[in-house]
């Protein structure tokens, strides 16, 4: 992880505000960003562990541990949750406990109009979703991995 983590901080050492690309490049690089890098780019940006905690927390977008092997995201934003949204994340929680896809909140996915909706892997939209088109999504999903 050092090793990686360097070659991300030589490649921002230079840039003014550099903390968002940082944390960034480290998720795309690893998938998420570990506790464990949070002191070392703590040091690098002369920054106390507090205000990267804090940055890293304040934004959805970042994983503070491992993704599942597969990831949905549930739209939590408000045209969603007024079509839904609410109970679908909580029909999602329960129904991936355990296993390798896991739920994670986004809050738009564009599809306003249309929710609640879902996104698999960063990859295909969902709309309109009940928690019987979830499960059925799911067990697709599961069946393709």
């Amino acid at each position: 992880m050092l090793n990686t983590l360097n070659a991300i901080f030589a490649k921002h050492r230079h840039q003014p505000g550099a903390l968002l690309p940082i944390l960034h490049d480290i998720q795309h690089e690893l998938g998420y960003v570990p506790d464990l890098a949070v002191p070392e780019i703590a040091k690098e940006l002369n920054l106390s562990r507090a205000e990267v905690h804090g940055v890293l927390t304040y934004y959805h977008h970042f994983r503070q541990s491992p993704p599942g092997k597969h990831v949905v995201h549930v739209c939590c934003a408000e045209a969603c949750q007024a079509n839904g949204s609410e109970a679908l994340a909580n029909h999602a929680a329960t129904r991936l406990l355990s296993g390798d896809i896991k739920m994670e909140p986004v809050y738009c996915l564009g599809l306003c109009s249309i929710g609640p909706a879902i996104q698999i892997d960063e990859l295909k939209l969902h709309a309109r979703v009940t928690p019987e088109k979830f499960d059925k999504l799911m067990q697709e999903l599961e069946v393709r991995s």
